[in-house]
């Protein structure tokens, strides 16, 4: 009822032409198929996969997210997803929803002073990777499995020292006694045993 509601309001506006689907994958990507559309507005509910489904096929199709709750995770998975404006109905109007379209229809990013300091937040920390024995028991301290997760990323020992803020002979000091913790020799061997028996970790900020 909400998305016919705004749908109906969005058509009386006389720069739109409005085309509406079920917020299904195969539906949103017949309708952008039938029509052409330039922006697309979703209620995702914070299932990102429409979105990531739609960017990977129509990258060229700016899409603004309607979100209930806008949280720090759901900030971050939108703008990873694809999204290029957020916007929330319980802090703003239709006609600043208007403005949203009609500005990241001009290739620009819509979001909140809040949302922003969201993504810049989840820029400047570091993933880490959580390896454990067969008792489901932490091996690693925090700052060796951010080491790990970066390895794992592909990244080389002055790449990982320049995002962690150390000198490379610092991580190859952690590279050391992460290689004699987990009985392993080479980089690969790491990659291997993380993939295999590490669990991904939330971004944090760890002290040098």
């Amino acid at each position: 009822m909400q998305g016919q509601l705004l749908a109906g309001a969005l058509r009386r506006c006389p720069d739109f032409h409005v085309t509406t689907c079920k917020m299904e994958v195969d539906s949103i990507l017949g309708a952008v198929a039938d029509s052409p559309v330039e922006v697309a507005l979703l209620n995702t509910n914070h299932d990102m996969a429409p979105v990531r489904s739609l960017h990977l096929a129509h990258p060229h199709i700016a899409q603004v997210l309607l979100l209930d709750t806008p949280t720090r995770d759901a900030v971050v998975n939108a703008f990873r997803s694809g999204a290029r404006g957020l916007f929330c109905f319980s802090d703003s109007t239709f006609l600043l929803l208007c403005k949203c379209i009609q500005s990241v229809h001009q290739g620009q990013i819509w979001a909140s002073n809040q949302q922003v300091e969201c993504l810049i937040e989840a820029v400047t920390l570091v993933p880490s990777l959580r390896v454990v024995n067969s008792l489901g028991r932490n091996l690693l301290t925090p700052r060796e499995e951010q080491v790990v997760a970066l390895v794992a990323d592909g990244l080389s020992n002055r790449d990982i020292a320049r995002e962690l803020g150390l000198s490379e002979h610092t991580i190859k000091k952690y590279l050391f006694r992460i290689f004699d913790k987990l009985g392993v020799s080479t980089r690969v061997e790491l990659v291997l045993y993380a993939v295999t028996r590490g669990a991904s970790r939330k971004a944090e900020w760890i002290p040098a």
